[in-house]
């Protein structure tokens, strides 16, 4: 757990300094999602970098695509495509676009950005794991502005329907979206309560906590017949002090004085 806190820790430095170098990008949300997109991976998922076709893989569907800049982060760690890489995200005729894309990024599963998308995808995977008889497991994050979407719902209507307990959806609840908070733009009210009127197991947990997040994924793996949903409480820009559940950090570009800011929160360790 030590590991993934360290790792966690340089994963938001390597963040602050390619957005910053790009001046463009989504900090805010690529913040929050940072502990659950690293535990799944570096402690969680089968994955293969030399074979990301695999077939038995586990798979991840980041519905809520502007996160793509930590996926990225992570997924250059484990071997997927040479860190180099990085300098280029959202720039033109490059591999790293400004939202997943399957089509052009080892290790994406599925072209997100359009919000409210990727957790159907990720209820046709575990569908088909079920079909084919296949033991691996989907995971897809959502944002909780993202589910001011039917698209989300209709999903989850479907887990229940089919019983995807092979399925772990996370919610990245830092409750801010776009331009303003959640509760502001559109109030989703009781989310425990909604999604287990869906049909769901839900598991809240501190967001941000690795270990909660690992113990959280065993717990959903063990509870059969149910599709789990894993509502993570986060802060919109973790780790930043100046962008912590700030809107206008959701995509806003680094300019030099904020970037020095964060570098010294940090550590320096950019």
């Amino acid at each position: 757990m030590d590991e993934l806190r360290a790792l966690c820790h340089r994963f938001r430095g390597d963040l602050i300094d390619i957005l910053h170098s790009i001046q463009t990008g989504h900090p805010g949300g690529s913040l929050s999602a940072c502990e659950i997109i690293t535990t799944l991976y570096m402690n969680k998922m089968n994955v293969d970098p030399q074979n990301p076709k695999w077939e038995d893989r586990d798979r991840l569907v980041l519905s809520k695509g502007h996160a793509a800049p930590i996926l990225y982060i992570v997924l250059a760690e484990l071997g997927f495509f040479p860190k180099e890489e990085l300098k280029n995200l959202r720039q033109m005729d490059n591999m790293l676009q400004g939202h997943p894309s399957a089509l052009k990024t080892p290790g994406v599963e599925v072209s997100a950005g359009p919000l409210g998308l990727g957790l159907s995808c990720a209820v046709g995977m575990a569908l088909a794991a079920k079909a084919q008889n296949k033991s691996y497991t989907t995971y897809a994050i959502i944002g909780d502005g993202e589910s001011n979407e039917g698209g989300i719902w209709e999903a989850l209507m479907s887990a229940a329907k089919f019983k995807l307990d092979n399925l772990i959806i996370f919610l990245d609840y830092n409750k801010v979206q776009l331009d303003g908070s959640t509760e502001e733009i559109m109030p989703l009210l009781d989310m425990t309560a909604k999604f287990k009127a869906f049909g769901m197991n839900v598991i809240e947990i501190d967001g941000h906590d690795v270990e909660a997040i690992s113990n959280a994924v065993d717990m959903a793996k063990a509870h059969k017949g149910q599709t789990s949903v894993i509502m993570a409480n986060t802060v919109k820009g973790k780790g930043i002090s100046f962008m912590e559940g700030q809107s206008a950090w959701h995509g806003a570009p680094i300019d030099a004085a904020n970037y020095e800011l964060a570098k010294a929160e940090l550590g320096g360790a950019l």
